[in-house]
């Protein structure tokens, strides 16, 4: 499995609400002890296993709003299909903190994911979408989506980290139906 976190690299970037598909990468990669410093396929990747299984994880260096480029490389560079790819995106039509699971589907409007959509010519893959909520008054999500949290902010998007590493390790370990079925309770 081919597992890729969406954010902007530089560290002006690191501790934005854009970055979270990075922060779970790199919290994965910690727990599980793979280094994800590999630079190929426009990207920052490492390899191990869970439970025998082989699994990549990504972090793309391309921007969020550019990040099909990276996928379709890393796709065929590692000799992969989308059958084994699962996006890790922030998402503000979920509250900060909340977690959901989808086998495949639209872009719901996120630049990251019709990049995605566009290179790769399917909605077929996986993804896990991690809340960020939504701008207040009329602030431009653009500029919202790379703004910091605020302190207490900070802890729902630690709790959210936690339980989107929870998510990909149920995937992998059991497949998405009882990892959707966890997770998709509202």
């Amino acid at each position: 499995m081919l597992v890729v976190g969406l954010g902007n690299p530089g560290v002006e970037y690191e501790e934005t609400r854009h970055n979270l598909g990075f922060k779970v990468v790199e919290t994965l990669a910690d727990n599980l002890e793979i280094s994800v410093k590999k630079k190929s396929y426009k990207s920052l990747w490492g390899e191990g296993k869970i439970d025998d299984k082989r699994v990549f994880l990504a972090k793309p260096q391309t921007f969020v709003n550019l990040s099909g480029k990276s996928v379709l490389a890393l796709l065929k560079g590692l000799g992969l299909d989308t059958a084994s790819l699962l996006i890790i995106h922030d998402d503000m039509d979920l509250s900060l903190g909340e977690v959901r699971i989808k086998k495949a589907g639209g872009s719901g409007g996120h630049n990251g994911l019709k990049s995605i959509i566009k290179t790769l010519g399917t909605e077929d893959f996986g993804r896990i979408r991690v809340g960020i909520g939504r701008p207040s008054g009329r602030q431009d999500p653009a500029i919202y989506v790379l703004k910091l949290f605020t302190k207490i902010q900070k802890e729902d998007a630690e709790f959210a980290i936690s339980r989107a590493v929870e998510a990909v390790l149920l995937i992998i370990k059991d497949g998405y139906e009882i990892a959707m079925n966890k997770f998709n309770k509202r």
